[in-house]
């Protein structure tokens, strides 16, 4: 986790400024604020880094992804198209919207193919809700264009992919908004937290006054603020603000790191017959968060990933069995269990969520081992696990 492995001087100093002028609140109380206003500062890092002509800084990844659907004018009985490797919380945010989930496939690219998604549309579809799972961009070629062929709206959730660029263009604006995580296992945290971004203003705007209970923040008196339509609360509070400013500054050097050991593991394993890796259309894109492979069966990779457990190694993620990565362990929403009604519970599922098969996505991940890339593994250490992350392959492969 790069974020949590930088925590310090930079961190308490933005965090302490709050706490001297007493305003943890992000919005207005300019007298007590000493010229601090580290949402907005937060917002103007991100902005620049991505290239976004708008950044929006909000209480969670999650809240961002329903603030991208919302502002994306994504609701009540729509379809929208979504991978089932992701964090729940992609799904979560669609079925409250009031939206349907369709699941489509996934392919190598760990996120939603170009045919996944084209068998997956219907009549009904509204948007795709594009996941760039463990830090790489998805075929945005590819997507992009069937998107607009289709007239459908892609929608980008970048939760794990703060840093990654296709092409050039950062991840989170090739649809009409994107979103980010700063939560406590992303590349830079705030503890919690997340960020909306944009190149269209009207979206921006949207977002904005739908992530502060309809505030349109316009003028300097909170409680005389116009309401153009209905919101909720996602509000950032600055001191986790401000700890997201201090990593944020920080993106530079941990994607280079990222970059240099991913590179050093990945030259260990590329000599071993029968293992593959992620397929990726800009591997220069990449935030390099994750180093990404496949073995040849389901099989072996759970037979590496219980050598790895054995002998203490850690870092190795199998999502095949993971409970909330993928959809195999995702009972309560095969079952539709909610603590309340949602529209989906009226309107019908556009799948049957308990016997869905997706043979592509279940080969895929089912081969798939994750390893969690440090920026701060000292030469030794990474020699020694590139070692031993050989060794236990080959091992298995021989066995």
């Amino acid at each position: 986790m790069p974020g949590t492995e930088f925590f310090g001087e930079e961190e308490r100093k933005e965090v302490n400024e709050v706490l001297q002028t007493t305003c943890l609140f992000r919005y207005n109380h300019d007298e007590l604020r000493q010229g601090h206003w580290k949402a907005k500062e937060l917002e103007a890092e991100i902005a620049q880094f991505t290239g976004a002509n708008y950044a929006h800084a909000i209480s969670s990844g999650s809240a961002a992804v329903a603030c991208a659907l919302a502002a994306s004018g994504i609701g009540h009985g729509d379809e929208v198209i979504v991978p089932p490797f992701t964090f729940l919380a992609t799904i979560e945010a669609v079925l409250y919207a009031g939206g349907l989930p369709v699941f489509a496939e996934i392919d190598e690219t760990l996120c939603l193919s170009v045919a996944g998604i084209k068998a997956a549309i219907t009549p009904k579809t509204k948007a795709v809700l594009l996941v760039h799972m463990c830090g790489a961009a998805a075929d945005m070629d590819g997507i992009t264009a069937l998107c607009n062929e289709k007239g459908i709206k892609l929608i980008e959730d970048a939760g794990q992919a703060l840093g990654a660029f296709y092409k050039g263009k950062s991840v989170g604006l090739f649809g009409t908004a994107g979103a980010f995580s700063f939560d406590f296992f992303k590349i830079t945290t705030a503890g919690e937290g997340g960020l909306f971004i944009t190149n269209d203003e009207e979206t921006y705007k949207k977002a904005d006054t739908f992530s502060d209970h309809g505030h349109s923040h316009v003028g300097d008196n909170r409680g005389m603020e116009p309401h153009p339509y209905l919101g909720f609360n996602f509000r950032i509070s600055e001191l986790h603000a401000a700890v997201g400013l201090a990593q944020a500054r920080r993106l530079p050097k941990i994607i280079s790191l990222n970059k240099k050991n991913k590179r050093y593991l990945k030259d260990q394993l590329r000599t071993i017959e029968g293992v593959t890796f992620r397929r990726m259309e800009d591997e220069e894109g990449d935030s390099a968060t994750f180093l990404n492979f496949f073995m040849p069966t389901p099989e072996l990779a759970q037979q590496v990933v219980a050598r790895l457990a054995k002998e203490g190694i850690g870092g190795a993620n199998y999502w095949h069995t993971n409970m909330y990565h993928f959809i195999n362990q995702w009972g309560h929403l095969k079952e539709l269990k909610s603590a309340a009604p949602l529209a989906i519970h009226s309107l019908g599922a556009p799948q049957d969520y308990a016997t869905l098969e997706l043979p592509k996505s279940q080969e895929v991940v089912g081969r798939l081992i994750s390893f969690g890339i440090r920026a701060t593994w000292s030469q030794d250490e990474l020699a020694k696990l590139g070692t031993d992350l050989k060794r236990i392959i080959e091992e298995v492969l021989a066995s």
